[in-house]
């Protein structure tokens, strides 16, 4: 066609037609150019997209897709340019709606319009349309459709969708992967823990010579490390010509993912050493690994490091170690944590308040919990589901149920964790009708309760007496089907059983949690262990220790240090000190609780030794050390010892004496007779007086035949604690033998108090695997004049072989009536059982007491485990005691 010259005033009908289409107000004019220009062939192409694409520029979509619209429809044609153009801008606005409207409109497609059409459906969240257009496509050997694909993918974390794209994509051999498509390829393996195609990758990588882009190699390191495969994955570090921070970051979180701290940090050093400066998050990596990993002191010395190598703690940092602490019991410390991180001009995130408010949640501290409510609302963090849920929790723990309803009723959005909250905290106060109430609102308000929710429910119930509806619940999980019972079910029975003091009906739900093959966990074990805590529950122990080594639980630190502990109060100190010799790692709680076991058993000595080998390993002593040790010296009679290591808490170890600490104080003073000392010692203690005070002082006074101070213990016990009816009987004992009855109203009144004690006593013995249970003078039992008369006969041999034994300078003020007013007392009949018993041949007794033991029957046992050869382990509410050859482990102070 022949070019034909015009001027700006013949305006082809084009512009005119544009015109025409557009608004007229405030909206952009068509560009006319004040030029000529020539008219042939592909002019009115390149007008429609002139005008297109300054609709375009200037966020006219709208106006540019009608444009599109009645070009189209006008006859004339659209080059890919402008489609182009326009979805871009859909792109752009994220605009799905124009960019069908431009799909629609495409009269002819290509290979670039198609790989943005793909584009836009990815990016405006569409990926089904996307896929769709990517199927359709005639040809796919542009990668760039595949890198849009795979993209798109990748952003809504589609990772098995992007590893089936890359197989269709080798195996169609059309295109390549790049340096760029690889590393998503990686990422999603890496996600996925598809190690087999991660290494089909990597060897394409090294095939294609893209093993030179660091880039690529630090994908391939972070696969191999999210798929666990750390030996693999350090190999492949060590061939690496480069390496930048994010390749040693990658490494260090690896390691830190699969618990290897230790590892991790040997490669922090050593990251630091080859000259690569550690950043923020090579630091923030391992503050958080330590601190999930429950080394909370370790991660405090790394972010001290940090600041002395000029990088302050940033948000992330102080929210690591605030929820680290929080999440490990360490409460106190995390709220102080966030104290000093306002101070530091670190503004807290919404997760940083909401960890310190779950601490206040832990404490109960609804002071604190208030000023982060109120700390929320300036950084505008309440809008957060999250926020809220936290504050529901802290108010609802904190037993203001009222408060946590007032944010529960006001909030749009809520999710199963918001209404947890809630029904836990009506749970848990006890109001489980109300409880009950959003249990079914929430199941009509379209959230479905999870396990976590019919756990609370079962928990609220079992734990405020409803055990009936507690099993209700239980059962109806299974039979709907809906949510299948876990482990925290079962949980959730035992320690209700507990709580009620049902150790037995807590055992039965333990076994039948294994015959449904519910696997226990350490939480289990640690509720069953204490239910196993007795003289007549070994055979039960032996079965859960069972239980914990198939499951492997007995190597976590919190279940073996269980073990040692319920080993040693059923009388065990072999098994406990052999699970003691076999930990891998032990922490203050493992050896305080073997040192106890030994001062319980009454081998002191060897407390005290444990002691010194603790402190030589670096392991620093606690509160509860030095009150066991303090107790060692006393038994001991090692004063000076015992005065030394209670000054040197605060001076060497920094910690403030508390009441158990004054407690054994004052029983080393008592114990040896040194009344002048203790009586002056309590008088300048740092701390109010205390029930346990007065009663070791009321002890160390009746073993040493003090009866003025023993009065005035009494007196101040009664004080403290005025519906203790022991305590009156024992006070009313001592007015008796001190003669001192001047107040006859007093006296009448504590004989009124102490005749509704019921003191007679029980006591419980285990024998031929049954367990048998003993009253007071019971004649009723089989062959009772047998069991009699073979007590009777001891008791004479006593009388004979232990005239002057100097436990007749005690007091003689028993918490049971004496055996010429009540009866031959419980634990004389079940030790006589016992010998009479052919089958136990009488080598080991264990018994448990519901009342103290009294004097004559201390020094019974004494002769019978002398006399009998064998040993006898009586525990009572104060004391375990351990008779053998004619020697008790309380050494006669009890």
């Amino acid at each position: 066609m022949e070019n034909t010259i015009i001027s700006c005033q013949s305006k082809p009908h084009l512009i005119e037609f544009l015109k025409q289409q557009l608004p007229t107000s405030n909206s952009v004019k068509p560009i006319i150019p004040k030029r000529t220009i020539k008219f042939g062939s592909g002019t009115t192409q390149k007008i429609a997209e002139l005008d297109i694409n300054n609709l375009c520029r200037n966020g006219k979509l709208r106006e540019a897709v009608m444009a599109l619209d009645s070009i189209i429809k006008n006859g004339f044609k659209v080059r890919p340019n402008a489609y182009i153009s326009l979805l871009q801008s859909c792109i752009d606005t994220d605009s799905i709606e124009f960019g069908r409207k431009v799909h629609n409109l495409i009269t002819e497609v290509n290979p670039f319009v198609e790989t943005k059409l793909i584009s836009m459906y990815a990016k405006c969240g569409s990926l089904n349309d996307a896929r769709h257009v990517f199927d359709e496509m005639c040809e796919r050997k542009n990668l760039f459709a595949w890198s849009a694909m795979i993209g798109g993918y990748t952003r809504e974390q589609r990772w098995r969708d992007i590893i089936a794209l890359f197989f269709l994509m080798m195996g169609e051999g059309s295109c390549f992967p790049d340096e760029y498509m690889v590393p998503k390829i990686l990422q999603a393996c890496a996600n996925l823990g598809d190690v087999e195609t991660g290494r089909l990758i990597h060897s394409l990588v090294v095939r294609s010579g893209m093993d030179k882009c660091v880039h690529v190699n630090n994908s391939i390191l972070t696969m191999y490390t999210k798929c666990g495969k750390l030996v693999s994955a350090r190999r492949f570090l060590e061939n690496m010509d480069e390496k930048d921070l994010i390749t040693w970051n990658s490494i260090i979180s690896g390691y830190c993912q699969n618990g290897m701290n230790e590892e991790a940090l040997g490669l922090f050093e050593r990251m630091s050493a080859e000259g690569i400066v550690p950043g923020l998050v090579s630091w923030n990596i391992l503050i958080a690994s330590y601190n999930q990993s429950g080394k909370c002191d370790q991660a405090m010395e790394l972010m001290e490091k940090m600041n002395e190598n000029g990088l302050s703690p940033d948000v992330f940092t102080w929210t690591s170690m605030i929820s680290g602490f929080a999440q490990n019991n360490r409460t106190n410390q995390a709220l102080e944590l966030f104290r000093e991180m306002l101070v530091s001009g670190v503004e807290p995130n919404g997760v940083t308040v909401a960890s310190a408010v779950s601490a206040c949640a832990s404490l109960k501290s609804l002071k604190k919990g208030k000023e982060l409510h109120s700390v929320e609302v300036k950084i505008g963090s309440l809008a957060d589901v999250l926020m809220k849920n936290s504050l529901i929790d802290m108010y609802s723990k904190c037993g203001k149920l009222e408060d946590a309803r007032r944010i529960f009723d006001m909030m749009v959005e809520r999710d199963v964790f918001t209404w947890n909250s809630m029904i836990g905290g009506y749970a848990q106060a006890g109001y489980c009708g109300q409880a009950y109430d959003l249990f079914t609102r929430m199941r009509v308000s379209g959230v479905k309760p999870n396990v976590v929710t019919w756990n609370l429910m079962i928990s609220g119930h079992i734990q405020n007496g409803d055990e009936d509806q507690a099993m209700d619940l239980f059962r109806t999980m299974e039979t709907e089907g809906i949510i299948k019972r876990n482990t925290a079910s079962w949980n959730s029975l035992i320690s209700g059983s507990l709580h009620h003091g049902q150790k037995d009906k807590a055992l039965r739900i333990f076994r039948q949690m294994q015959a449904f093959r519910a696997r226990p966990n350490s939480i289990t074990m640690l509720s069953i262990l204490p239910a196993c805590a007795d003289l007549l529950s070994t055979r039960k122990l032996k079965e859960v220790h069972g239980c914990a080594v198939r499951e492997s639980l007995d190597t976590e630190l919190p279940v073996a240090n269980s073990l040692i502990d319920t080993y040693a109060k059923s009388g065990d100190m072999i098994s406990s000190r052999a699970i003691f010799d076999d930990m891998f790692s032990r922490d203050t709680i493992s050896w305080n609780t073997l040192i106890a076991g030994y001062i319980l058993h009454g081998h002191h000595n060897i407390a005290i030794d444990l002691f010194h080998m603790m402190r030589a390993e670096g392991i620093k002593p606690n509160k509860g050390t030095f009150s066991y040790i303090i107790l060692a010296y006393s038994v001991l009679g090692m004063v000076d010892e015992g005065k030394q290591i209670f000054s040197s808490m605060t001076k060497d170890y920094q910690i403030s004496p508390g009441l158990e600490h004054y407690n054994t104080m004052v029983e080393l003073f008592g114990r040896s007779g040194r009344l002048g000392e203790v009586t002056e010692f309590i008088e300048d203690m740092a701390i109010e007086s205390h029930p346990s005070i007065w009663s070791s002082l009321l002890k160390a006074s009746r073993v040493h035949g003090n009866v003025g101070l023993a009065i005035r213990a009494a007196e101040n016990l009664v004080k403290l604690e005025q519906r203790n009816t022991i305590t009156h009987k024992l006070l009313l004992q001592l007015y008796e033998l001190s003669g001192s009855c001047e107040d006859a109203s007093m006296m009448r009144t504590l004989e009124k108090r102490s005749e509704s004690l019921n003191t007679l006593g029980y006591s419980w013995i285990n024998v031929n695997n049954k367990v048998q249970t003993f009253v007071t003078d019971d004649k009723s039992m089989p062959d009772a004049d047998v069991l009699y008369a073979c007590l009777g006969k001891i008791n004479e041999e006593v009388r004979l072989a232990m005239p002057d034994s100097h436990e007749h300078t005690h007091l003689n003020i028993q918490e049971e009536d004496t055996e010429k007013i009540a009866g031959i007392h419980s634990e004389k009949l079940a030790i006589g059982f016992a010998l009479i018993s052919s089958s136990n041949a009488a080598r080991s007794i264990r018994i448990v007491k519901n009342l103290r033991v009294c004097s004559d029957c201390h020094k019974t046992a004494k002769f019978i485990s002398l006399r009998f050869g064998c040993e006898i382990y009586l525990n009572d509410p104060k004391c375990l005691h351990h008779f053998k050859d004619g020697v008790c482990s309380c050494k006669d102070y009890w």
